[in-house]
């Protein structure tokens, strides 16, 4: 079975379930020499493949999604059969372009072999907080976020209870803000964030004034905002950010569904604060650090085992359900990373 994009209406417009159709075709019996035929385990559903489905991405390193073609991203299978040296029947692989199929054949060069001991055996997380999410989160704070360990500082988390909000706030915890605040969209995100991933505290922005309670939360301010959201949300909290400070800018989900470029542009009275207090605003692509992705990708595994980094994911089964879970993600609907169980 593979899936397949069909029309999206409007670059405007939300995705829905119906912009996904799935087919049974056929594929080669057997693998030609340097490829390995593979049997998916599970995909990753992730925001930034909204962009995707417009014909101009915004972004160079991410190429559209061809109508009718078979649509792709982070996965991971088992290998069936190899005709590449460094893979064996049995081995678990992974790629962050592996095609929506339940069975396909790839080029070896593409893919990494997965050690499931390093995650305790949840293959699943090398695609969220192992993996390109974990990165993300990990190296957006090292690298762009100037966290320093006995600072005093404290970081703000939009989408938080999102893939990588979750995993941000646990690591700036981790790497030495004294408090984190994040902000979701659900009284149950926000009480998951508390008790079970350690943020200080979280703030309910469909029910709660956000800029009232950030100033309760924050007294000192804001030194470190996490933003993965855009959009009023995020003037909100720039313009309680201190000098000096810093803006991660790791999504702007707010902004997907709308033909703006990317990042957005901030509006000029937040603007004129971001300049007044030198906030730093950079694009952040987590592609531009893959020199550092070994070494951080054990640092986040390390932390799992030793239970300092908590995992949630939203598990659908079937490639049938995608374009409904992706539906879903793009409206908020789940809590931590949403992977697709195509097989066991």
């Amino acid at each position: 079975h593979i899936l397949k994009r069909t029309a999206l209406t409007k670059k405007n417009g939300v995705p829905v379930a119906e912009n996904f159709r799935l087919e049974q075709s056929t594929i080669p019996d057997t693998a030609q020499e340097g490829q390995v035929r593979v049997r998916t385990l599970y995909l990753s559903v992730d925001p930034y493949m909204r962009c995707r489905m417009n014909e101009d991405t915004g972004s160079d390193y991410l190429l559209p999604w061809q109508l009718s073609e078979v649509a792709d991203g982070g996965g991971i299978g088992v290998v069936e059969e190899s005709k590449h040296n460094n893979f064996a029947k049995g081995d678990f692989v992974t790629s962050f372009n592996w095609p929506w199929q339940t069975v396909a054949i790839l080029d070896g060069s593409l893919l990494q072999k997965l050690v499931p001991q390093l995650v305790n055996g949840c293959l699943s997380y090398f695609l969220g907080a192992a993996g390109i999410t974990g990165l993300t989160a990990l190296l957006g704070i090292r690298e762009k976020g100037h966290v320093t360990a006995g600072a005093n500082q404290t970081m703000v988390v939009s989408g938080a209870a999102g893939a990588c909000g979750s995993l941000a706030g646990q690591i700036g915890r981790l790497e030495g803000c004294s408090r984190v605040v994040g902000i979701a969209g659900t009284d149950e995100k926000c009480s998951i964030l508390v008790s079970e991933m350690g943020f200080n505290a979280a703030i309910n922005y469909k029910k709660e004034n956000v800029a009232e309670q950030l100033r309760k939360l924050c007294p000192g301010g804001v030194d470190v905002y996490f933003d993965n959201v855009g959009g009023d949300i995020s003037d909100t909290v720039i313009s309680q950010m201190n000098q000096n400070s810093h803006i991660i800018l790791c999504g702007q989900i707010s902004q997907y569904n709308k033909d703006v470029p990317y990042p957005p542009p901030l509006p000029p009275d937040i603007e004129k604060i971001q300049k007044e207090r030198n906030i730093t605003r950079e694009r952040f692509l987590v592609l531009n650090y893959m020199d550092k992705q070994e070494a951080s990708v054990l640092q986040l595994c390390q932390w799992i085992q030793e239970g300092k980094l908590k995992v949630r994911e939203t598990v659908i089964k079937g490639l049938a359900n995608i374009g409904a879970a992706f539906q879903s993600m793009m409206n908020g609907g789940n809590i931590g990373k949403q992977i697709i169980l195509v097989s066991k």
